[in-house]
């Protein structure tokens, strides 16, 4: 396979691809992702809430930057990232914890953090692509603006700013904290 001269490609293809952990595809076309330190830190906040706090209260896969999804029946050549995604235990057989590869099963809450090089489409399409899917919740974290736009499989939203709370709905029941606290640069 050359990639310099394939301009199509598979699920498949992206794990096996030099450098395949830096796309996602789209439609059979690769999308490169770009981040920023700031941003891959916010995700790691979020992620560390979340896991923390489905630890003690909630059961389910925490999962970090990184996870690729190839859960949308529509599309079979995307595959998508999630900054941090959360998948409740309940609904997650032996045989899905166990895949090697792309998740199949798409996520209960899925985090986007942007980053200064997306742009609004792109972020648009990712969002509609995971609601799309069978998420339940999409929060996407502008780490310039400190905010959190909350999307719903439903089709309602809201924005959150830094003073408002953000709670974990149906997914993590109970989950909340200050939107400001994905923000914050000490532990103290």
């Amino acid at each position: 396979m050359s990639v310099a001269l394939q301009t199509r490609f598979t699920p498949e293809d992206l794990l096996i691809m030099p450098g395949g952990s830096r796309h996602e595809l789209v439609d059979g076309k690769l999308v490169e992702l770009n981040s920023s330190d700031f941003c891959s830190f916010v995700a790691h906040r979020i992620y560390c809430l979340l896991r923390s706090y489905s630890n003690d209260h909630w059961p389910a896969w925490v999962l970090p930057e990184g996870t690729t999804y190839s859960c949308f029946p529509n599309s079979p050549c995307t595959v998508r990232k999630a900054d941090v995604s959360v998948l409740r235990l309940e609904r997650l057989t032996a045989n899905e914890a166990q895949t090697i590869g792309h998740m199949l099963i798409a996520p209960d809450l899925v985090v986007i953090v942007s980053s200064p090089w997306d742009l609004v489409y792109g972020l648009d399409k990712k969002i509609h692509d995971f609601l799309a899917a069978g998420v339940t919740l999409v929060w996407e974290v502008n780490p310039k603006l400190h905010t959190v736009v909350v999307h719903r499989r439903d089709g309602t939203g809201i924005c959150l700013d830094e003073t408002d709370e953000i709670t974990g709905e149906s997914v993590l029941p109970g989950f909340s904290c200050r939107v400001s606290e994905f923000f914050r640069l000490t532990t103290t």
